[in-house]
């Protein structure tokens, strides 16, 4: 059985339903803070918050569980800043229960659920692997320090581990029965869906003078689907006892700028909207676009649905489901 710590949240719904599809037994864990009970449709469902180290060793003593996919945290840039002791506690000390826990229990297996916010400002494009870490913000360094425990676990106490540092998730399941549901939301896709659904007046632009062709940020956005893939591929790579623990970038390779994305949910909707430029935001980088070549060489992985209409199409699907009533 393969436990999914916020599994009922945007991507852990994704990665949990791939799971089934391909013959594996999930628990899902979460305390639906963020997630959703609905979004839970394959597997088994457990209300529960990693903070509670009782609850938490009752379901290990309960399942039998061979590996843990671990999506369960905060990932509010705004809000880290604001509000960073949340961050550490439910991001890093929350994961420190986990894996004493698993430790406890003897289970050796995770796939971690990083993010490019660990590279910061990052020192070239694309980023690969090796570029330096120097988060700028709370959320990515609650993130690193996790990264920084699984590597001493794994050097030290034989944890097996991938973290997987995804760039911008984007889309819904192509069968439109899962998909993004924030609240609030911060993604920039279905806050411009808002806009051509009528829910917003305008959408805003936070700065036009970038270094990019067309003066906004140019980020790379990948399928929701796609990450889902690779989750279910590094998965099956920790399941070989020969390979090692390792780190992956993953990322569709292209980089989309911020009007790109608008303009082509305004082609994908046929609904024009008021679009205002307002000023840049404090650490938005010009360009973050992923070199995925290490996971396409290792874990024989590769985006499929890469192109923005395509992603834009399964996103404007599931939002006019989601806000039909």
């Amino acid at each position: 059985m393969i436990l999914i710590t916020g599994g009922a949240g945007y991507i852990g719904s994704h990665i949990n339903k791939l799971l089934n599809k391909s013959g594996y037994e999930t628990l899902v864990l979460d305390n639906l803070s963020k997630g959703h009970r609905d979004a839970v449709k394959w597997g088994t469902f457990v209300n529960a918050d990693l903070g509670d180290n009782d609850k938490l060793k009752s379901i290990f003593e309960e399942y039998d569980i061979e590996a843990v996919m671990h999506f369960a945290a905060f990932s509010s840039v705004a809000e880290s800043v604001k509000e960073p002791e949340k961050y550490f506690t439910n991001n890093y000390e929350n994961t420190r229960n986990l894996l004493m826990v698993m430790k406890d229990f003897s289970v050796k297996k995770i796939i971690f659920s990083s993010t490019a916010a660990l590279y910061g400002e990052p020192d070239s494009i694309p980023i690969n692997e090796n570029n330096q870490l120097k988060p700028i913000n709370p959320y990515g360094e609650s993130k690193l320090m996790v990264e920084n425990l699984l590597k001493d676990e794994s050097d030290f106490r034989g944890l097996k581990y991938v973290s997987l540092r995804y760039f911008n998730a984007a889309g819904a399941d192509l069968e439109c029965e899962i998909g993004e549901n924030h609240n609030p939301e911060s993604h920039l896709i279905p806050l411009v869906l808002d806009a051509a659904l009528g829910r917003r007046d305008s959408i805003s632009i936070f700065g036009d003078d970038y270094k990019t062709y067309d003066g906004t940020c140019i980020r790379d956005y990948i399928h929701v689907e796609d990450l889902a893939d690779a989750h279910l591929k590094a998965l099956q790579y920790l399941e070989d006892p020969f390979n090692d623990s390792d780190v992956f970038n993953l990322g569709n390779g292209n980089g989309f700028s911020v009007k790109e994305v608008i303009d082509t949910c305004k082609k994908v909707t046929g609904v024009d909207f008021e679009v205002k430029i307002e000023d840049r935001r404090e650490g938005d980088p010009d360009i973050l676009i992923a070199d995925s070549k290490k996971a396409e060489e290792i874990l024989k992985w590769e985006p499929k649905i890469s192109n923005l209409e395509d992603i834009v199409e399964s996103a404007w699907k599931w939002h006019k489901k989601l806000h039909s009533n």
